[in-house]
């Protein structure tokens, strides 16, 4: 293998996510592709479109030329503009057409891979004409496809796969915006701490400190008297931090101690992907 040891991580998790997508979607019915996700406006063919569209663009394939309906509630800003392309453009292709292509894709993005020899600071293409590097653009790619085979097993009823490879991923990119939504987007008080414990398939405690700048930061040290407190399941707790659903929704799956309108602030903020 000539791939880096700090990428290897990233190609195991999505090697074993988008392993599983196949094996999710290939028996599947042609009306099953139509079913709903919990990714707004998507079906779970739009959700496999998504993926395809991400490997294509991280293979190095043009993205393609098409010009989007104007009736789609959904999209409203550029980043979803951006992504919408890759799933319109596929949204009358049959169920045959669809599995093809991810087995095509997956090939392609797997020899690639094999011979990807890049360090991971290397400075590849991202969305919308950015820039990163070749390590966080596969870590972020690992998180998304981990992301969406979710979101496929939960339109199918296939629940699976929370803590596999791709789980850990994103928990360690979760748990990174947890201080900007403390305190940024929440405006947790300074000199205060909130605290989230977290069980299931994965468990942590993690707490977030705002410091006198009001400066969040994440620590494994628990905190005496938190602002703020939170318990919850791993499963829950992903589908809130990607958006998935709202806290209204999950109210009974979340407990919720200290200030109630801090508690509000952080749960109303808490989607951290768009």
């Amino acid at each position: 293998m000539s791939l880096h040891p700090t990428l290897q991580p990233y190609a195991d998790a999505w090697t074993h996510s988008i392993e599983a997508i196949s094996e999710l979607v290939l028996p599947l019915a042609e009306a099953d592709w139509n079913r709903r996700t919990p990714c707004p406006g998507w079906s779970v063919r739009d959700i496999v479109s998504h993926v395809i569209g991400l490997d294509c663009e991280m293979y190095g394939d043009p993205r393609p030329i098409h010009t989007l309906p104007r009736d789609l509630y959904h999209v409203t800003n550029d980043i979803q503009r951006y992504m919408e392309m890759q799933v319109d453009v596929r949204r009358h292709h049959t169920a045959p057409e669809m599995t093809s292509e991810l087995e095509y894709t997956v090939i392609r993005r797997n020899r690639q891979l094999r011979n990807e020899s890049r360090q991971p600071t290397t400075m590849v293409r991202g969305p919308l004409g950015t820039e990163l590097t070749l390590e966080e653009s596969m870590r972020k790619h690992a998180f998304n496809v981990w992301a969406h085979e979710q979101d496929l097993r939960a339109a199918l009823g296939r629940p699976g796969n929370l803590d596999s490879p791709g789980a850990h991923i994103a928990r360690d990119a979760l748990l990174a915006e947890l201080p900007a939504v403390v305190a940024e987007k929440a405006d947790a008080p300074r000199s205060s701490a909130v605290v989230f414990d977290v069980h299931g398939p994965i468990e942590f405690l993690r707490t977030i400190r705002v410091d006198i700048q009001g400066r969040g930061t994440l620590e494994t040290a628990p905190a005496l008297g938190p602002a703020a407190a939170f318990t919850l399941d791993w499963e829950t707790f992903v589908r809130l931090a990607c958006g998935r659903v709202t806290a209204e929704a999950v109210a009974d799956r979340v407990k919720a101690e200290g200030d109630p309108e801090l508690t509000a602030a952080i749960l109303r903020n808490f989607a951290v992907t768009r």
